[in-house]
């Protein structure tokens, strides 16, 4: 509001609990009566209150006031004049240069508000003048002679004011300012928008997130627009910003986090603001994606969250590639940008000129969002929504432009149900996928700088199982430069990240497996997980988060490592392998019990080489990834890892021909230490379990013959060599 509206703040503030309409009213009367209050003490006029008999009483000048108001006449409204009403002294006299009239700016002659308006005056004995809000070069006369004739402007919709053309704005402004009248206008837009909206977009809502810190913040007019918004509370869906609109990734607390939520909680009860939405908001995306694992988990404690939205999963642009993902219970929606920002406040001043905002709009990047996305969620700032309504203009003409163009049928969902839509209609995206933050400057600038991206693995051992991954863990752990990841619980010295429900707990997670690193350059992180290699999934988890890590893997015969695979479950007491024969196990038919099909794949499936070879050198170069054969590691381990470190690019190398001892009569490598002693490390001979059955051996040479053939030719054109024994396997084969 302008003019007169300041001497009321404080007024407003002591009834800010009333009814909205009623609080407009009082509000209005108020006002008016204190311009004429300021007028009489200000000028020392004396001012008589005398029935006028149904027209207006005053000097003999002020039939002359009204000779002029039967111009425009198809634009004004009938004037009235009401007995007992203000009379005007005679003219100039003591200095007073108004009319006792009131201008008063509708939107139609049957708006309600404008009605309102029309029976405040009325009640309280106002000459007035309704007009039709205008258009432009339909400003009415100002003036008559050196007099003003307007002592108060009233806008029903103060964004007709806003939105006056240069010429009229400068006209009123200037009025105002030489003859000392005030304008007082309403504002509705955010609501009146939104209705009309609904016209074409059911149930369609404005959802406002709050910050209770900045409440009463502001100037005094911001102050009183604070109290009219939160009198429409319950026409307008809410949401939790952070209390002070920090950044969730600077608090490393999750109980300080959760204690800047309460205080936004209980600003939101003490002011009737709905807390049960489910959904929220972090400011800057910060905390949402990359993922601050105290937000997620306050987010729960406090609100109940169940669903947010970011414009940063998977990266910013291009736009059409964003994602949504759901961590820790929380569903996360890809949201759209509209071209606003906190900086796009004027029309006239958007960057690039006003029609690169109407190209977005009409046809353009916007109008493309909404139509090829089933789902579009926009967030705009508070500064779109003041100045000139970037933000109800933006979307007013998109839905109209839509709506003219094109058959969509648009509709608005609350933010839980809106979720439910969303992973119907893309259930494959429930599942993330985590990058590196350091790879995107946005997500550095939004991670907690207690964490760093040094503490990622530069190694990935992938398998497959039962082929000397574990061996190689060990060989790998004796250099000096090379860090292996701590052990986990449930899977020993292997996390399996990639493969599994571990990779749901985040990267958060994932790094505290590793130390924090040192201040030499010489750390090399790696960790080994033998289930990666024929995992469908692990490769493109593992190129996306480490796109430059080192791939090795090592392979042996498929049919020795299927034997082996069998023979480890019944070490295991694993009842399915307990029972049945390995023939049988390998021979099984589609119509066979499920769980001896299960054991069928696990001791198969992992020896068709070449096709998870294929998949993993699908998302990582060949130069990356350095095949071993599983037959030399035994025999010739030091050999074996001058290769690795050549591999690796290792600044300091060991010569492992000095440190690795092969016991024949433990059938163990040992590492020698100080003083004669050894370690032994892994065993290279010597099975405890009998010879396989040279019906199973020819079954599986069959079986295993192509994939070998495809095997040797991916190899050549990696440019590595063939191990040993896939050359025995293709002699045999020819």
């Amino acid at each position: 509001m302008l003019g007169c509206v300041s001497r009321l703040r404080r007024l407003v503030r002591l009834v800010h609990h009333l009814p909205l309409q009623t609080s407009l009213l009082l509000l209005f009367l108020f006002c008016t009566v204190s311009v004429f209050v300021s007028a009489y003490f200000l000028y020392g006029v004396k001012r008589e209150l005398e029935p006028s008999g149904g027209g207006v009483a005053g000097s003999e000048g002020a039939p002359a006031i009204y000779d002029d108001l039967r111009a425009s006449p198809s634009r004004l409204l009938p004037v009235r004049a009401v007995s007992g009403g203000l009379a005007g002294g005679e003219g100039g006299r003591g200095g007073v240069r108004t009319n006792p009239l009131v201008l008063v700016f509708v939107e139609s002659q049957y708006s309600q508000l404008g009605q309102e308006i029309v029976a405040i005056l009325e009640s309280g004995r106002f000459h007035y003048r309704t007009e039709i809000s205008p258009g432009k070069g339909d400003m009415p006369t100002l003036t008559d002679k050196e007099r003003g004739r307007f002592t108060l402007v009233i806008y029903e919709n103060i964004l007709k004011y806003v939105n006056l053309d240069a010429w009229n704005r400068e006209l009123l402004d200037k009025y105002c300012v030489e003859y000392g009248v005030g304008i007082i206008g309403f504002f509705k837009a955010l609501l009146e928008t939104q209705r009309a909206l609904r016209n074409n977009v059911p149930n369609f809502t404005f959802n406002l997130g709050f910050s209770g810190k900045f409440f009463h913040a502001g100037s005094d007019e911001e102050d009183l627009g604070d109290d009219l918004l939160l009198s429409y509370v319950k026409e307008f869906w809410w949401f939790p910003h952070m209390w002070s609109h920090m950044q969730p990734h600077l608090f490393h607390n999750q109980s300080v986090l959760a204690e800047q939520m309460l205080l936004n909680k209980r600003f939101a009860r003490e002011h009737g603001i709905p807390t049960n939405m489910g959904y929220a908001v972090a400011p800057h995306h910060s905390g949402v994606y990359p993922v601050h694992l105290q937000l997620y988990d306050a987010w729960k404690k406090v609100w109940g969250i169940r669903v947010t939205s970011t414009e940063e999963y998977p990266h910013l642009k291009p736009a059409r590639f964003r994602r949504g993902f759901t961590h820790s219970g929380i569903s996360v929606l890809p949201r759209q940008t509209c071209g606003l920002f906190t900086h796009t406040i004027f029309y006239k001043e958007y960057p690039g000129g006003p029609n690169e905002l109407d190209k977005l709009i009409n046809g353009g990047e916007l109008f493309l969002t909404v139509l090829l996305n089933p789902i579009s969620i926009f967030m705009t700032h508070l500064s779109n929504y003041g100045n000139d309504r970037l933000g109800l203009y933006t979307f007013k003409s998109l839905v109209a432009f839509l709506q003219t163009w094109t058959n969509l049928r648009l509709q608005t969902l609350p933010p839980v149900q809106l979720a439910h839509r969303y992973y119907n209609l893309f259930p494959n995206e429930k599942d993330p996928l985590w990058q590196d933050p350091c790879e995107d400057k946005r997500h550095k600038d939004i991670w907690s700088k207690e964490k760093t991206c040094d503490r990622f693995p530069k190694l990935l051992v992938i398998g497959p199982q039962k082929t000397g991954s574990t061996a190689l863990y060990l060989f790998l752990g004796m250099h000096p430069d090379l860090t292996s990841n701590y052990p986990n619980k449930e899977t020993f010295e292997e996390i399996q990240f990639f493969n599994g429900h571990n990779y749901h707990r985040g990267i958060d997670w994932y790094m505290e497996y590793f130390p924090l690193p040192s201040n030499t350059s010489s750390d090399y992180y790696f960790e080994k997980s033998a289930s990666y290699f024929d995992s469908e999934v692990a490769a493109e988890r593992a190129a996306t988060l480490l796109p430059k890590a080192k791939i090795i893997t090592i392979l042996i015969n498929p049919a020795d490592r299927a034997y082996s695979w069998y023979q480890h479950q019944r070490a295991h007491d694993d009842p399915v392998a307990l029972k049945y024969s390995f023939h049988d196990v390998i021979t099984a038919t589609h119509d066979s019990p499920v769980k001896l099909r299960v054991l069928q794949n696990r001791c198969l499936v992992p020896g068709w080489y070449a096709i998870h070879m294929e998949r993993w050198l699908n998302h990582y170069h060949s130069s990356q990834v350095l095949v071993l054969d599983g037959q030399q590691l035994k025999t010739e381990p030091a050999s074996v890892m001058d290769r690795i470190q050549k591999f690796l690019g290792l600044v300091n190398t060991v010569n492992y021909h000095n440190i690795l001892a092969f016991d024949p009569k433990k059938g163990f490598w040992c590492q020698l230490l100080e003083g004669g002693k050894t370690k032994c490390l892994g065993k290279s001979k010597g099975r405890k379990y009998p010879d396989m059955d040279p019906e199973s051996q020819s079954f599986l040479r069959e079986h295993y013959r192509d994939h070998n053939i495809e095997l040797s030719k991916l190899l050549y054109r990696m440019g590595q060599p063939l191990p040993s024994w896939l050359r025995e396997q293709l002699i045999h084969t020819r």
